[in-house]
């Protein structure tokens, strides 16, 4: 195997280390690229500058494939800055709100409230919280279970989501390391199957309800709940809410649950329509066709959304327009990450780093622990930075020829990378959604982090131990395994947590 030695680990070591240190994805991956060309070019700093420019950055903006990619990504972005601020989102939501009679209901509402607003994991918090904190208060559910309740309806639910920008971004990941591969497998086809092994976003999910239904609630959770079940307490006396209770006419301004659903609609039937005309479900449909697809629905409910924004006077024509381009420009930043994790990417390939990784693993360590490994390093460094993008940049370059090159399951090792991005995602305290999370909810942001933290410990555990038996199997019947695994944990933690407040009393 030919590679530059342990040479080859110093681009992808600065890169998390200045990830941690920054926080700052761009400037992570740049250095780690041109600190990886510098050695390349034998030291000589301006040749580096131009190299990877030249040879690293405009490559990858001349690909058909990344250009197509990009494009899409700016059309995402429109939309969701429309969707955002239609009040659409605020109005279905406070539609349903009538029906909410009972602390279940109104925790199940809001559950769903944010699997609804899929599109958009920034916006989930903002939009379902402001809602439902009310019927929160008025029901006696605390503030930091609403802040625990949409941060695992925000990103865990759109990383599993392959036509929003979450999934866009992964699947141009996993093509660049496919074509550096020589794989020729539909990056489209490899998300939908990586989908039943992300288990650590699954379980996010599916633990809302879990928890609902049985009343578990375990740890500085259970006492929030029975704080403000028994003193009405909205907060600890020390806490400080990131947003004051009352601060919601912005997200409920008397808009039309339309302004949701129907562009919603609009683009399903559009992508769904087109995709059928060439061959979907039964053919392949090529990578360039599926992009162009989701390009015109993405438009087509953006001038559908736009349109009904004028015809009920919620904005005019320049404004709604003006939104739509502010949402791409947002846009721009996740353009830059990605094309500077594609010449991360290549450059690793160059320098051979996965190769000498697999040199260095093959015979030392069993296979099959391989994605449990990746799952634990993608925490770590999503935890310590704040961001999951910027360790799938970092992580996708590695985990992919690592698991083609030692003959792990591919699929599962994918998936590792992606739960272990989610993990520092959902519990960062420096993580934009958890921030957000906290605001949406109005609650205090170390009491939401202190609250969810062992949620999320008891979630990666049981991840952890699926990914060892997926590593083992390859089977996607594993997320069975590891549902069952958390059943049977929540329950026995909130028994032990019960049997602790009975022998205080």
């Amino acid at each position: 195997m030919e590679h530059m030695g342990i040479v080859s680990l110093i681009p992808p070591i600065i890169a998390v280390i200045l990830a941690m240190i920054t926080k700052n994805v761009i400037v992570s991956l740049f250095s780690g690229v041109f600190i990886g060309v510098l050695i390349l070019a034998g030291g000589n700093p301006l040749e580096a500058t131009m190299q990877t420019i030249e040879t690293y950055i405009y490559p990858r903006l001349g690909d058909g494939y990344n250009t197509g990619v990009l494009v899409l990504l700016f059309f995402i972005g429109g939309f969701v800055a429309l969707m955002e601020n239609s009040g659409g989102g605020a109005a279905l939501a406070q539609a349903s709100i009538k029906y909410i009679k009972s602390r279940a209901k109104a925790q199940i509402g809001a559950w769903i409230g944010g699997i609804i607003i899929f599109f958009s994991d920034l916006g989930t918090p903002l939009i379902v919280g402001p809602v439902f904190e009310k019927v929160f208060d008025k029901l006696k559910v605390s503030r930091e279970k609403l802040a625990w309740i949409i941060d695992s309806t925000s990103s865990p639910v759109a990383v599993l989501i392959p036509f929003i920008g979450w999934g866009v971004y992964i699947m141009g990941l996993i093509k660049n390391e496919f074509d550096l591969l020589n794989i020729t497998d539909s990056e489209f086809d490899t998300f939908v199957q990586v989908i039943p092994f992300q288990f650590y976003a699954i379980l996010a999910v599916i633990m809302v309800p879990l928890v609902t239904f049985t009343k578990l609630d375990f740890g500085p959770m259970a006492k929030a709940e029975r704080r403000i079940q028994e003193t009405g307490a909205l907060y600890w006396p020390d806490s400080k809410p990131l947003r004051k209770p009352d601060q919601t006419e912005k997200y409920t301004n008397g808009s039309k649950a339309i302004l949701i659903w129907l562009p919603l609609l609009v683009l399903f039937l559009t992508l769904f329509g087109l995709l059928i005309s060439f061959g979907f479900p039964f053919e392949q449909v090529p990578g360039n066709e599926f992009r162009i697809s989701l390009t015109t629905a993405y438009l087509f409910a953006a001038v559908t959304i736009m349109i009904l924004m004028i015809g009920f006077k919620i904005k005019k024509f320049g404004e709604a327009f003006e939104i739509y381009t502010s949402g791409m420009q947002k846009m721009a930043y996740v353009a830059v990450t990605l094309v500077l994790a594609w010449a991360l990417g290549t450059l690793l390939s160059d320098m051979g780093t996965a190769m000498f990784i697999v040199e260095m693993v093959q015979g030392n360590i069993p296979v099959f622990i391989i994605p449990a490994i990746l799952f634990v390093v993608g925490a770590i460094m999503s935890l310590a930075s704040g961001t999951s993008w910027g360790t799938f940049a970092i992580m996708m370059p590695i985990a992919i020829p690592m698991a083609v090159g030692l003959d792990a399951h591919l699929l599962v090792c994918i998936a590792a990378v992606l739960s272990g991005g989610m993990f520092g995602d959902h519990t960062s305290p420096i993580s934009d959604t958890t921030l957000l999370s906290s605001t949406g909810a109005g609650a205090d942001h170390i009491d939401h982090v202190k609250t969810q933290l062992p949620y999320a410990i008891l979630n990666a555990t049981v991840t952890f131990i699926g990914f060892i038996v997926a590593g083992v199997t390859g089977s996607a019947w594993t997320l069975l395994l590891a549902i069952a695994l958390l059943v049977f944990a929540v329950i026995v933690l909130s028994k032990m947590d019960k049997k602790r407040l009975l022998s205080n009393h």
